[in-house]
């Protein structure tokens, strides 16, 4: 199983270009995937750069319906003529910082035949399953950080129903892919028990104090590496590896195989 970070708000390596956003690219269960497409067509030039052939992936898979996961799906939507995108149902609806800043899609995307919309835990491929956030038992309390959705003229606190992980399955591992991990990662972590597992932990506004160092000590206990980046915070990630000696953060570029 291969790993390429295509965008990420850090860059690991001369030449690729950073923004605040995600997208992996994964060869896996002999598949081509897309997972995230970041902020904008940055994932496409980085790909070029690190000699990934978007025209040859398979699928996609976005795992929230926030523009620096789902910003360039458009230019996906053109670059790749086949792939189908597997979204949760609710991606598209809109989804605010506050009540001032809008961070959902682009709307008029919903209507695209290439989208197959998702609710319920589903297997897309041999070895690929995708599962809502809305299966996961939360026995840890999510941080909100002042996201919302917006409700008729109204602003309710986010409930991340939109979000969806994918599990890979190949080879006796299980490796699974959460975009932010909003609803908790220890939620997350705790309830599917991967063997490895990728992605934000969305911990970037939290101090640097006791609190965090719980939760890095919860993770630390769970037999799963880590791999991190985005929404963690490089400050986070590095508070938290002195008590994870199993974490590791993935910069745009980086390549890892499992």
């Amino acid at each position: 199983m291969k790993i390429v970070v295509l965008a990420e708000n850090t860059a690991a390596c001369e030449g690729i270009g950073c923004e605040h956003g995600l997208s992996l690219y994964i060869e896996a269960a002999g598949q081509k995937i897309l997972c995230d497409m970041g902020q904008s067509a940055l994932f496409e030039e980085n790909a070029k750069a690190l000699g990934v052939s978007l025209s040859e992936v398979t699928l996609a898979v976005l795992s929230h319906g926030h523009y620096d996961h789902g910003g360039g799906l458009a230019r996906f939507l053109a670059l790749n003529e086949a792939a189908p995108v597997y979204m949760h149902k609710d991606a598209f609806l809109p989804h605010y910082n506050g009540t001032e800043k809008y961070i959902g899609l682009d709307t008029a995307l919903a209507a695209s035949p290439r989208i197959v919309f998702t609710e319920k835990r589903q297997t897309i491929a041999e070895g690929l399953t995708l599962i809502p956030a809305t299966d996961i038992v939360r026995r840890y309390k999510k941080i909100p950080h002042g996201l919302t959705e917006k409700v008729g003229e109204s602003f309710v606190e986010d409930d991340f129903r939109h979000e969806q992980y994918l599990l890979i399955e190949e080879a006796g591992k299980r490796v699974l892919i959460s975009g932010c991990s909003h609803i908790g990662v220890m939620n997350i972590a705790r309830d599917l028990r991967p063997d490895v597992l990728i992605g934000g932990f969305h911990f970037s506004k939290l101090a640097l104090d006791g609190a965090l160092a719980d939760a890095a000590k919860t993770l630390a206990a769970m037999d799963t590496d880590f791999y991190t980046c985005h929404c963690t915070g490089e400050e986070q990630y590095r508070f938290m590896k002195q008590y994870m000696p199993r974490l590791s953060y993935l910069g745009g570029g980086r390549s890892i195989e499992i």
